[in-house]
């Protein structure tokens, strides 16, 4: 059966570029191929679901190609035995039983617990008001697990030193409570000494975290510390605020915390959403297996 009838209907028809015509004819020619390798006899008209599904595997397993890939493949002949029922060439198609293989999923990037002790170490050294206060964003993003609006919206009254309390309003103005230990305690009260001292007089409008003029500090003031702090112990291309979130909920997994608890803490209204990091948690064990095991390579 002719495909050249196809590719002109989506040129004519479904306006389609030249480009994702090109690809469609090389994803028809890909397969018809493979079924004519599987049995001479096999055409358009009698291929069914088995053999599809059998093409599938073929390019997952044997050929190593990526789901989204192989979903593009699906597209294009699922659009072409669309069109065959179109101007009646096929009575059904095979392509009704078929999915999409699911992606996989991408784990979040994170930073090793021995990277930020040396970070954490290095930025000790400074005294001046940017230091301190650099030190600090970074030590609460990885102590408590919130995001860069919650830490930049955070005010004086949110801070509760005395009960080492972080009261924290997320997403859709949702409010919850994030207990923290005493070293976070003691840098804050380092910072709020140096910023009222640094800014004594000036009126702040209330935030907590300030820029080196004494204004409320951005989202890309933020960004651009931790960017920097981070380069100061590795290379990894993800270097944000939401780095050291998913540092937080790896080094709370990792230490023996359930993941009820990690879900609270980090405000996420599904535990699906805190089951990433089981298998983030996974491959920080996996690589910790391959680089001391003598026989793992």
């Amino acid at each position: 059966m002719c495909t050249d009838s196809f590719l002109e209907y989506l040129r004519a028809e479904r306006n389609r570029s030249e480009k994702t015509v090109d690809s469609y004819r090389r994803s028809l020619e890909e397969f018809e191929e493979f079924f004519e390798g599987l049995n001479e006899g096999l055409t358009w008209k009698t291929v069914d679901v088995s053999v599809v599904r059998e093409w599938v595997i073929k390019m997952l397993d044997e050929d190593g190609q990526k789901a989204s890939s192989v979903s593009l493949k699906l597209s294009a002949l699922r659009t072409f035995y669309h069109y065959l029922m179109l101007v009646g060439q096929v009575k059904q198609s095979p392509m009704t039983k078929v999915m999409n293989p699911k992606k996989a999923k991408v784990l979040p990037t994170f930073v090793r617990e021995q990277e930020m002790d040396r970070l954490l170490d290095l930025m000790a050294e400074g005294n001046d008001f940017p230091e301190v206060r650099n030190r600090l964003i970074i030590l609460m993003l990885y102590m408590t697990g919130i995001r860069r609006a919650e830490l930049l919206g955070l005010t004086d009254a949110d801070i509760l030193l005395d009960e080492h309390i972080l009261k924290v309003t997320g997403k859709r103005n949702k409010q919850r409570l994030i207990p923290f230990g005493e070293e976070l305690s003691a840098e804050v009260r380092k910072y709020q000494t140096l910023r009222n001292q640094t800014f004594e007089g000036r009126k702040t409008g209330g935030r907590f975290f300030l820029n080196d003029a004494g204004n409320n500090l951005a989202p890309s003031g933020v960004e651009r510390i931790v960017r920097e702090s981070l380069a100061l112990v590795t290379s990894q291309q993800k270097r944000s605020p939401h780095v050291l979130r998913h540092s937080f909920a790896t080094q709370m997994l990792n230490h023996g915390a359930d993941l009820q608890s990690i879900q609270k803490l980090l405000g996420h209204e599904s535990l699906e959403t805190t089951q990433i990091y089981t298998h983030l948690s996974f491959e920080e064990l996996k690589r910790e297996y391959q680089g001391a095991h003598p026989r793992s390579k």
